[in-house]
């Protein structure tokens, strides 16, 4: 709830000018203008939030995110101009972004500077820093997918020249997946070096020793890629972001029924949480910091997934506040409940290191691209068995 909680007089000392009563702009100070974006604002910080996320800018602070937004300076860091309209509680979604606030003329409001407490900006921050981290490095974002076309993944038919890749049954079923794990993988490897960067951004991930960040990367990767990768998956297929799209039956194939099921039906329960590209960001974040066998530092990264988890409930309040009151189960969630995601998701990611025994098993007859061997632990060479 937002409440203009203090008063003060603008007026000249010396005049006998009655006093002007107004409301400050809960980001600056200055005048406002009327109730923009869900908060009191004025007209430079609302266009300045409206241009932000629109154009998606990514913004750097040169002073660690700490500077003052005050109407004086408000132009001098735009990182922390736009993190400052988060914290007072400014949303793309809001839609009564125009309301005229008005006050009686003997109510007077005092900007305040100190409304977040020092913890609740850090956390302002956090989803500040991991939402545009997602943006940079997540090619299945709304705006990179809208325009995308969809083309199917074909596959080739046998080659009449080779009569014994199609001998029997068997083998045909055999060259088929293993072109299909080698237009999989290509499609997939980009996004290994994209979930790196993606996680060098994460507030408090390098700050991890290199044996930490290297096991929560090999780890957990296929999971936040399945993140990321849910906005494009249905119950019928998975759309790479080339608009490439592979169908179900194949991905079985390249599987298993069983695991492809729970894959699809746990992308499916995702997917009903519609969350934002911010959210989807902080929950791959905290999917990416989860417990892993072999870390150093389990309370680090513990308390780095907590983190996470309280800006991704803080995130979808806001975004949900206004949409709940009007259509019921419109996405919201709790912080408990998406948390509940990640051990599934874990489980998921288990399956998925077991059956790629058929990768080690079978690495003589595959192509694959020497990142996403390495990704998975794929042998490359002889020298790699040893």
């Amino acid at each position: 709830m937002l409440q203009l909680e203090q008063h003060y007089v603008a007026a000249d000392s010396n005049s006998s000018t009655p006093a002007k009563s107004f409301v400050p702009c809960k980001v600056c100070g200055d005048k406002a203008s009327g109730f923009h974006y869900g908060v009191t604002s004025c007209e430079g910080c609302k266009g300045f939030f409206r241009r932000s996320i629109q154009k998606q800018i990514e913004y750097r602070c040169l002073r660690d995110g700490k500077c003052l937004v005050i109407r004086l300076n408000r132009n001098r860091c735009q990182y922390c101009r736009f993190k400052k309209c988060l914290a007072v509680g400014m949303s793309r979604d809001c839609n009564n972004q125009n309301v005229i606030v008005r006050i009686p003329a003997a109510t007077v409001v005092e900007a305040d500077q100190s409304d977040a407490d020092n913890k609740q900006l850090a956390v302002y921050d956090v989803i500040l820093q991991v939402s545009q981290a997602h943006h940079a490095h997540c090619v299945f974002t709304d705006e990179s997918t809208k325009s995308l076309v969809r083309k199917p993944m074909v596959i080739p038919p046998t080659s009449p020249e080779d009569p014994e890749a199609a001998s029997s049954t068997a083998e045909t079923v055999e060259t088929q997946r293993i072109w299909l794990w080698q237009q999989f993988a290509a499609q997939v490897t980009p996004s290994v070096q994209r979930v790196v960067e993606f996680a060098k951004r994460v507030p408090g991930f390098c700050e991890l020793t290199q044996d930490d960040q290297l096991i929560l990367i090999k780890v957990g990767f296929f999971e936040v890629w399945l993140c990321h990768i849910s906005k494009m998956t249905t119950d019928t297929s998975m759309t790479f972001e080339d608009g490439t799209y592979i169908t179900r039956q194949q991905i079985e194939l390249m599987y298993e029924p069983d695991f492809v099921m729970s894959l699809l039906q746990f992308t499916t329960s995702l997917n009903s949480y519609q969350l934002s590209d911010a959210e989807l960001g902080l929950f791959s974040g905290a999917v990416l910091l989860s417990e892993r066998q072999g870390l150093n530092d389990v309370k680090a990264v513990q308390k780095l997934q907590d983190r996470l988890l309280e800006g991704l409930r803080i995130q979808n309040d806001r975004n949900h506040s206004l949409t709940n009151d009007t259509v019921p189960g419109s996405g919201s969630l709790s912080g408990v409940s998406i948390a509940q995601r990640i051990p599934e998701l874990r489980a998921l990611g288990s399956r998925h290191a077991n059956l790629l025994d058929w990768f080690r098993r079978n690495w003589t007859k595959l192509k694959l691209p020497p990142l996403f061997a390495e990704i998975f632990d794929i042998p490359k060479c002889e020298e790699d068995l040893q």
